[in-house]
């Protein structure tokens, strides 16, 4: 495999399927190809049960990655099987991602996330293949500034 080719997994809630070709698409404007293990509309799934859904099918996906990229948008918070992958990514020493979509803030990011994130970017191409090679491994806002990772308790009101 070449330096130029990238395996990864895109952690991301089912409303956001459209958006997987447009982020892989800008990671390619950097001269990657990217390979995506992440499961989307188009190669859907049939299992039920989620304990089998983690196990035998997202869990080699994500062992196959290099890196699991988060794609944060204004759900991604909410969803159990985006926490499970990051969760499951860490356990498997796999680098973990973050990439905002347009209109996603930092209170947008998953607890998994806060606790085992490695970098996280706004949607520039130069931004996220920095971090995706690890050459970024600080959290930054939507907008480009630095801040610390902090964990957050969720609380609903």
């Amino acid at each position: 495999m070449s330096e130029k080719t990238k395996n990864v997994f895109i952690s991301h809630i089912h409303a956001d399927d459209s958006r997987l070709d447009d982020l892989k698409s800008l990671m390619e404007k950097g001269g990657y190809s990217i390979r995506d293990g992440s499961i989307d509309s188009r190669k859907p799934n049939n299992a039920q049960d989620p304990d089998y859904i983690k196990r035998e099918i997202l869990a080699p996906r994500i062992k196959w990655a290099g890196t699991l990229i988060v794609l944060i948008s204004k759900k991604t918070c909410e969803s159990e099987y985006v926490n499970w992958e990051i969760e499951y990514a860490q356990k498997n020493n796999t680098r973990i991602v973050g990439v905002y979509d347009r209109g996603a803030q930092e209170s947008d990011l998953p607890d998994a996330f806060h606790k085992f994130g490695d970098a996280l970017v706004g949607w520039q191409t130069d931004r996220v293949m920095d971090a995706v090679n690890g050459k970024i491994n600080n959290f930054f806002t939507p907008d480009g500034k630095e801040f610390e990772r902090r964990p957050i308790s969720r609380y609903d009101c």
